[in-house]
């Protein structure tokens, strides 16, 4: 788990020992496999197919950057899989892994830097 990410207008700063950035509205993660900037954050507008960070819905208030095809990075592999709040009905995600918020907040208070997850 690389990183936490949140929307600073929507919710407070969460606890956690993770690197915490704040969402802005120009931020986004490019899922183009053949740009450079494949499965990074990117600033918006971007002229190739990308993932806008800063959503209408909720989903994105709270996101974990997980080590997933970032180092190093495979073209085509998957780009912009986060864990991230749950929507309604825990609907399924694009191959994210998708929480409540108070089980977000609960498993972020206990995250540390080196952690992961596996998903079998």
């Amino acid at each position: 788990m690389r990183e936490v990410l949140y929307r600073a207008d929507r919710i407070i700063r969460p606890r956690t020992a993770l690197p915490v950035k704040t969402i802005r509205p120009d931020d986004g993660w490019c899922d183009a496999p053949t740009d450079g900037n494949y499965n990074r954050p990117v600033k918006l507008p971007y002229p190739v197919s990308h993932e806008r960070l800063w959503r209408d819905d909720s989903l994105y208030d709270l996101v974990v950057v997980l080590g997933y095809n970032d180092r190093p990075r495979s073209l085509a592999r998957g780009s912009a899989i986060f864990m991230h709040l749950a929507r309604p009905g825990y609907t399924p995600t694009a191959g994210c892994i998708a929480l409540s918020r108070p089980d977000m907040l609960i498993l972020l208070a206990r995250l540390k830097p080196g952690d992961s997850v596996i998903i079998p």
